[in-house]
C-alpha cells in the first residue's frame, strides 16, 4: 500500500486528493484541447484500483454521483417544453424502441460470427443498445443544444432506453431470485409504481407546486433548496418503487417546467450539477474493471465499431423514413454512438447471475471504455462532422421531408430583414420591428418550442441552424435588404458572411459581438457590420437618462 492510498483512507484527505488531481486533470485536457469527460473518466481510473488505488470511499462517491445526476435530469425535465412532447414524442418512441431492437439483432448476430456461445452473445447484444443519458445530457447541455429539435428527439428516444433497461433489469433479478411468479409480480408492481408516480407528478404540477413556489420565490436561496430537495426526492422515490432514479428526477423538473421561475432555478443549478457530476465520472472511472479485459481487445474492437457507426446509422434510418432531414437525423443518430453505464450494471447481474464469466463482462467494460471516450469527440465535434459527410448522407434523406417541411411554409419571398438566432437580442429586434408596420421580417432558429412561439403569434419563422451549410439553401435571403445574425460565436458569424459572399448577396450582413475582443477580431477579419448588444443597451438607457434629466 503506497503513502497516498493510506492518507486517502481518511474521506477529507482522500476528497481533497479527489479534487486536486481533478483540477490537474481539467488543466491538462485544456491545454491538450481534450473533453473534461474524458478527462474525469481518465481521472477514476488512475485513482482507482488499476493504478493508483486510493478510492476507499466508493459509497460517499457513488451518493454524491447520484445526486449529481438528479439534478442533471432534473435541469433537463426545467427545461423541457411540455407543448412540443407531441411533434417529437412519436419519433422518439419509434426511434427508441427501432434502436433497441436492430441494436439487439446485429449485435447479436456479430457475437455469434465472432464465436460466442448464443447466450453471451445475447448479454453482449443487450449491453450495447444502451447509450448513456447522462454523458449524452451533459454534452449537449455544454453546446447548449438540449432545446434543439435534433437534441429533444435525443432525449426522447434515451427515456425510450431507460425505461427499457428497467425492464431488463427486473427480469434479471427476477432470475435471481428465482420463478416466474417473481417475474410477473415484479413487472406488475413497477408498471403500477410508475403510473402512480406519474399521477402524483401530474397532481403536483398542476395543484401544489403552482403555489408554494410563489411562496418560496420570496427568498432565492430557499427556493434553490426546494429545487434540490424536489429533486432528490423524486429520484429517491423512483428507486424505491423499483422504478427509475432518472425517471423521477427528470419527472420532478417536468412539473416545474411551467414555471415563471425555471430559468432563475436553473441557472443557479448549472453549477452544483457540473461539480456533483464530477464524482459521477469518477465513479465510473474507479468501477471499471480493467483486469480482465487483456484478452479481449479484438472482439472489443469490432463491437465498438459496430456501436460507433452502426448505431448512428440504425437512427438515420428510421428518422429518414419518417420523413426528418439528414441533418437532425445524423446529430440525433451521433448520441447513441456509446454504451451506458447501465450496460455494465447489467453485465455484472448476468455474472451474479451464472450467465456470463468475467471475460464477458471484461469485454463490455472495454467496449464502453471505448466508445463513451470516442462518442465524446463524435457529439463535441458533429456538425463539423456532418459538414463533412454530407454529401454522402443524402440516401438517408426522402426527396420531400414532410415533417421538418412544415415549419418552411412561408407566406412570401422577399422579407426586409432575416434574423438568425431568436434569443433575448433576437426576439427584442423583433419586438421592435413589430411596431414598424411596413417592415415584414423572417425569424430562424433551431428550437422547436421558440418556432411554435412564434408561429402563434404569427411571426414568419424557419426552422434552421446557423451551422446548417444548407441553411441557405432553405431561406429567401436573395431578395432581402438585410441579414442579422444574433448568434456571437465568431466562427459562425465568419462563415455565414464567407457563405453569402460566395453566393453574391448584395444586401447587408450584421453580426454580433458580446465583448470588445470579440469585435475587434471580426473587424480585423473583414466584418465590418457588428452589433455589440451590451453596448447598445447601455447607449439606449444613457440616452433615456439624458432626455429625462433635460425634460
Amino acid at each position: 500500500m503506497n503513502k497516498l492510498s493510506l492518507i486517502a483512507e481518511q474521506p477529507f484527505f482522500e476528497f481533497a486528493i479527489i479534487l486536486a488531481l481533478a483540477a490537474l486533470f481539467g488543466i491538462i485536457g485544456k491545454v491538450l484541447k481534450q473533453p473534461l469527460i474524458v478527462m474525469f473518466i481518465a481521472l477514476g481510473i488512475v485513482m482507482g484500483p488499476a493504478v493508483l488505488d486510493i478510492v476507499k470511499s466508493k459509497e460517499n462517491i457513488h451518493l454524491l454521483a447520484e445526486i449529481g445526476i438528479s439534478v442533471l435530469l432534473f435541469i433537463v425535465g426545467l427545461k423541457l417544453d411540455l407543448r412540443i412532447i407531441k411533434s417529437v414524442g412519436k419519433i422518439a418512441l419509434l426511434t427508441g424502441i427501432g434502436q433497441v431492437l436492430f441494436t439487439s439483432i446485429f449485435g447479436y448476430l456479430i457475437g455469434l460470427a465472432l464465436g460466442f456461445t448464443s447466450l453471451h452473445s445475447f448479454y453482449i447484444a443487450i449491453a450495447l443498445t444502451f447509450s448513456s443519458t447522462i454523458i449524452i445530457v451533459k454534452l449537449l447541455s455544454d453546446k447548449k443544444e438540449i432545446d434543439s429539435l435534433h437534441g429533444q428527439i435525443a432525449i426522447g428516444f434515451l427515456i425510450v432506453q431507460d425505461i427499457v433497461v428497467i425492464l431488463m433489469m427486473i427480469v434479471l433479478s427476477a432470475i435471481q431470485k428465482g420463478g416466474e411468479t417473481s417475474l410477473n409480480q415484479d413487472i406488475t408492481r413497477t408498471l403500477v409504481a410508475g403510473g402512480g408516480l406519474i399521477g402524483f407528478t401530474f397532481i403536483a404540477m398542476r395543484w401544489i407546486l403552482p403555489k408554494l413556489t410563489n411562496y418560496l420565490a420570496q427568498s432565492q436561496e430557499l427556493l434553490t433548496l426546494f429545487s434540490v430537495a424536489w429533486a432528490v426526492a423524486l429520484a429517491a422515490i423512483g428507486e424505491y418503487i423499483g422504478f427509475s432514479g432518472e425517471v423521477g428526477a427528470f419527472l420532478a423538473g417536468v412539473t416545474l417546467a411551467s414555471s415563471e421561475f425555471k430559468e432563475a432555478i436553473s441557472s443557479r443549478l448549472v453549477s452544483l450539477r457540473d461539480f456533483l457530476l464530477l464524482f459521477f465520472f469518477v465513479s465510473l472511472g474507479t468501477n471499471l474493471d480493467l483486469t480482465a479485459i487483456s484478452g479481449q481487445i479484438t472482439p472489443a474492437l469490432y463491437f465498438s465499431f459496430f456501436v460507433l457507426v452502426g448505431n448512428p446509422i440504425i437512427v438515420l434510418i428510421i428518422m429518414g423514413v419518417m420523413g426528418y432531414k439528414k441533418r437532425t437525423s445524423f446529430l440525433a443518430g451521433l448520441t447513441v454512438a456509446q454504451i451506458s453505464e447501465f450496460s455494465l450494471i447489467f453485465a455484472g447481474l448476468g455474472l451474479a447471475v451464472g450467465h456470463i464469466n468475467k471475460e464477458i463482462v471484461g469485454l463490455i467494460t472495454l467496449v464502453g471504455l471505448i466508445t463513451i471516450g470516442l462518442s465524446t469527440y463524435l457529439i463535441l465535434y458533429s456538425h463539423q462532422i456532418f459538414n463533412f459527410l454530407s454529401p454522402f448522407l443524402s440516401i438517408f434523406q426522402r426527396k420531400n421531408t414532410l415533417v421538418e417541411q412544415e415549419n418552411t411554409n412561408l407566406d412570401r419571398l422577399d422579407y426586409n430583414i432575416i434574423i438568425i438566432g431568436l434569443g433575448r437580442f433576437g426576439n427584442t429586434l423583433a419586438d421592435m420591428l413589430d411596431q414598424h408596420t411596413q417592415i415584414t421580417y423572417l425569424g430562424i432558429d433551431f428550437s422547436p418550442s421558440i418556432v411554435k412561439e412564434w408561429r402563434k403569434k404569427n411571426r414568419a419563422i424557419v426552422y434552421g441552424d446557423i451551422d446548417d451549410p444548407e441553411l441557405l439553401e432553405n431561406i429567401p435571403y436573395q431578395n432581402t435588404n438585410i441579414i442579422i445574425s444574433t448568434v456571437h460565436e465568431i466562427s459562425q458569424s465568419k462563415q455565414l458572411v464567407n457563405d453569402l459572399k460566395r453566393r453574391q448577396y448584395k444586401g447587408k450582413v450584421f453580426v454580433t459581438a458580446l465583448t470588445d475582443k470579440e469585435n475587434k477580431e471580426l473587424l480585423a477579419m473583414g466584418i465590418e457590420n457588428v452589433l455589440l448588444p451590451h453596448s447598445m443597451a447601455a447607449a439606449n438607457f444613457f440616452n433615456t437618462y439624458l432626455k429625462y434629466k433635460v425634460t
